[in-house]
């Protein structure tokens, strides 16, 4: 079949891209049709800026159009358009994705749609290779999302983990520099324009460059901090200097004025530079109960110093002309409001919020008056775990701001390694993202790993699905995402993957609780007897010339990770600190010896990290 994809002359980058995907993917599903098929591509603008992404999809055997309120939307469009025809994106790995063979006839569509929510991003954690990051790019529109975030000046840190191969002994580093981290954040971004997708920026690392140190890393600094920035670093103890040596999570004195001075010069500077990006996060140093003690800064509080600070930085913008939009982040101290101060610009910002201490075991709660805020007290917070709490904090800062916010969450950020059969997590997920809405909040960006895919990448796809149309029910994701990714015994997946998902419990996984439990031994010796009884089915679709798909074998994979890890929680939940920690060593070794085969789905220094500083594991020299 001869398929003609039609942009006008002046059609930016990102639709004459989503003309060769269509081409190209309709040109796989009709390769046993004839004729001709032409399709045009347009653009019909909102008449309000700042609307969610919208696309109109008319197609009939003989073709039709795609319009949208933007070059990007078009691509979205596009990608919907072939998930309505039958094209499943499974996952951020090339190849895993099912593009059905239809008939000319099946084109038959006719609809709009405007996505849920304007904010719809992934930001990037973990250990990346290049390729994950380039795949996972191209996956995002796929599926939904429509921004994804680059940490730091540069996410050098994301690669070094993997090009060093931190946290598993059984590989050798690889060649890699900081200048190669440079060149694939910029064909990282490239990739990102060609696709229209929004690009946010930094967040991390500002406060480390005012103190003078290279902060594009939660490295320790090489060297100490220098004579002359000493004072401009918070005072805690009685000392100033590097948060435990680390230049990322060192907080300032912004009592004195040369330090607010060059932290908005830098911020004002960098976004002069990089006109590129859509949204730079403004933030201070990572960790908590670490801000200055002095005199000057004990007579306000840290969000009132944020909070004027943000007011500085926008000043500079503006006498430089500049549009870009600053994101800023309720999280930690500054989950706070500010009593007295006041941003005089709401709509140069963008509200972030942060719950980083909630628990996943169940999504947002909305309804009823939320409990009152707890006092600040200077480096003596305890942050808070319940939703209702989390959400207090959230209600205290929009009573100040009414301008635009997301949420900044972390359920696949380590609590997912807690989920074995990610069900679960992808159902609370889809419920958080169904009460943004009542929340106030006009999207998600979800601070995780790339490589979240074992055993699938179904959270991901339903947060993203989810996002676009906060109507989507997760029972019918499911059915989508199994049935394609399983084949025709995707019951059998799912229900297994449902009963692990029951036994399991990310908040012992990720720390909250006591390490002493009786009821999370039981559940984890249950995990195991339902892997052990599961090889029989694995076995059935196992065949001589291989598996019945590539997901039942990662299944196989999965049920040995599931069985070691298991028994190392079984052990530590019993209070076995010693037999648990050599069972932690066998998941190790297994993790790190099959890692090569498996980079895509396990982010193996991301795992190991997790349940050793937050689960508890104490493996010595093991």
């Amino acid at each position: 079949m001869n398929i003609k994809t039609v942009c006008p002359p002046e059609a930016a980058e990102p639709m004459t891209f989503a003309a060769a995907e269509l081409s190209g993917y309709l040109g796989r599903m009709l390769a046993g049709e004839g004729g001709e098929l032409s399709i045009s591509l347009g653009i019909k603008a909102d008449k309000e800026k700042g609307l969610p992404d919208w696309f109109s999809v008319e197609l009939g055997p003989e073709g039709g159009s795609i319009v949208g309120n933007n070059a990007r939307s078009v691509l979205l469009g596009a990608y919907d358009c072939l998930r309505r025809l039958g094209c499943r994106f499974l996952a951020p790995v090339k190849g895993y994705e099912a593009v059905p063979a239809i008939t000319r006839q099946a084109l038959s569509l006719s609809y709009e749609h405007r996505a849920s929510f304007y904010h719809r991003g992934v930001c990037i954690e973990g250990a990346d290779s290049r390729e994950n990051v380039l795949d996972f790019i191209d996956w995002l529109p796929k599926v939904g999302y429509n921004s994804f975030f680059l940490q730091f000046k540069s996410p050098y840190i994301f690669y070094a983990r993997w090009y060093e191969h931190r946290g598993n002994p059984l590989r050798e580093p690889e060649p890699f520099t900081r200048l190669d981290a440079l060149a694939w954040m910029e064909e990282a971004e490239g990739e990102l324009k060609r696709r229209g997708l929004l690009l946010h920026k930094v967040g991390h690392g500002w406060t480390g460059e005012v103190l003078g140190q290279e902060a594009q890393s939660w490295d320790a600094a090489p060297e100490p901090l220098a004579e002359d920035r000493r004072p401009l670093a918070a005072q805690v103890d009685g000392q100033r200097g590097l948060w435990k040596g680390v230049p990322a999570n060192t907080n300032l004195c912004f009592h004195n004025g040369e330090a607010a001075d060059a932290f908005a010069a830098l911020v004002a500077d960098y976004a002069k530079e990089n006109p590129n990006v859509d949204y730079l996060h403004v933030w201070l140093a990572d960790e908590y109960n670490n801000v200055c003690e002095c005199e000057g800064c004990r007579q306000t509080t840290p969000s009132d110093q944020y909070v004027e600070l943000l007011n500085e930085i926008d000043r500079r913008l503006t006498a430089e002309g500049l549009g870009t939009k600053l994101v800023f982040l309720l999280y930690q101290e500054l989950l706070w409001p500010p009593v007295q101060a006041r941003l005089t610009n709401p709509e140069r910002f963008v509200l972030m919020f942060a719950p980083i201490s909630r628990t996943f075991e169940r999504s947002y709660q909305v309804g009823g008056d939320p409990p009152h805020i707890p006092p600040y007290t200077r480096n003596r917070i305890i942050l808070p775990t319940s939703l209702d709490e989390n959400l207090a904090f959230l209600r205290g800062w929009q009573g100040q701001f009414a301008g635009d916010g997301f949420v900044y969450d972390y359920p696949l950020g380590r609590a997912h390694y807690g989920d074995f059969g990610y069900v679960k997590i992808a159902r609370v997920i889809s419920g958080d993202v169904k009460r943004l809405r009542e929340l106030g909040l006009n999207g998600y960006v979800s601070c995780q790993e790339l490589r979240a895919g074992l055993p699938n990448f179904f959270p991901n796809y339903v947060l993203g699905r989810t996002l676009m149309d906060e109507k989507a029910d997760v029972n019918r994701l499911l059915e989508e995402y199994f049935s394609a990714a399983y084949g025709e015994d995707w019951p059998l997946a799912a229900d297994y993957l449902f009963q692990l998902s029951g036994l399991s419990s990310t908040d012992y996984v990720n720390g909250k609780g006591e390490r002493r439990d009786g009821e999370t031994a039981r559940r984890m010796e249950d995990a195991r007897e339902l892997c052990l009884d599961f090889a029989a089915v694995l076995d059935r679709h196992r065949g001589p010339e291989g598996w019945a798909t590539p997901f039942w074998e990662l299944l196989d994979y999965h049920r040995d990770y599931v069985l070691k890890l298991s028994r190392a929680l079984c052990r530590l939940a019993q209070g076995e600190a010693e037999r648990a920690g050599e069972s932690w060593a066998a998941f190790r070794d297994l993790i790190c010896e099959r890692e090569r085969e498996l980079q895509p789905w396990l982010d193996v220094y991301r795992v190991l990290e997790v349940t050793e500083k937050y689960t508890g594991f104490r493996p010595g020299q093991l």
